[in-house]
């Protein structure tokens, strides 16, 4: 009997626990944002590519990298040298996507999050894939350009086969518009 009360005190909390257990919402993006998505998946490109210059292009002169360091790395220069070795491919592949872009505000201001997959190159690495999140503020330039002002990644943690295939189908080339 006493089941019979459980059953049917949960039953007007099963809409809540269905919609918590539910995938998020694809976002819809407007045009602009969909500028930032097509310029994040570019960035991320000019590392897979090993390509210094078009990855320095990409960086604002006063970019700010570890942006939640108390040490940021400051300016176009520092950052492209520290990221010299991951350009490179030199013991560590990094691969990233959007999943999020946000416009709000100056039209000129954009904030775009997603998904990163580290892979250790080292021989014999015991752990050889992570995965995390980054966070990025881009700001459009005075020849219209997008490039990345703010950089910040999150929350990386060991990441096995499973992880590293759901990384690989989550990626979207097209960005989701509005």
């Amino acid at each position: 009997m006493r089941a019979w009360l459980l059953a049917i005190l949960m039953l007007p909390a099963l809409p809540a626990i269905a919609q918590e257990a539910a995938p998020a919402p694809a976002p819809r993006l407007t045009d602009a944002e969909c500028q930032v998505w097509a310029r994040e998946l570019s960035f991320a490109q000019s590392v897979a590519d090993h390509d210094a210059a078009a990855f320095a292009e990409h960086l604002h002169p006063q970019a700010a990298f570890n942006s939640g360091a108390p040490q940021p790395l400051r300016g176009r220069e520092a950052v492209a040298a520290a990221w010299a070795d991951i350009v490179a491919g030199k013991g560590l592949k990094l691969s990233w996507y959007p999943s999020r872009v946000t416009i709000g505000g100056p039209d000129d201001v954009a904030w775009s999050s997603g998904p990163a997959l580290f892979e250790d190159l080292t021989p014999g690495a015991t752990q050889r894939f992570s995965v995390g999140t980054f966070h990025s503020v881009w700001h459009r330039d005075a020849d219209g350009v997008w490039r990345v002002l703010f950089d910040n990644g999150a929350g990386r943690r060991p990441a096995d086969e499973a992880a590293v295939q759901a990384f690989h189908a989550g990626r979207q080339a097209a960005c989701p518009q509005a």
